[in-house]
């Protein structure tokens, strides 16, 4: 039981440190500078902010 205990707690230590090291790399390399632009970057001229033009299962695309 007690080897399960401390086999868990480092792999929750591991996963803690991965979790860490990720956002320290991103803060080095800026990947938190203007969100706001990347945040809108995957709308273009044929999808408007807060138009959806995505077809979803069983509704239809076509405006009526």
């Amino acid at each position: 039981m007690l080897q399960a205990a401390i086999a868990l707690l480092m792999i929750m230590g591991l996963i803690a440190a991965s979790a860490l090291a990720a956002f320290w790399w991103a803060a080095k390399n800026n990947q938190f500078e203007n969100v706001e632009e990347g945040s809108l970057t995957i709308f273009d001229a044929d999808e408007p902010v807060g138009t959806s033009t995505d077809a979803f299962p069983g509704q239809s695309n076509h405006k009526r």
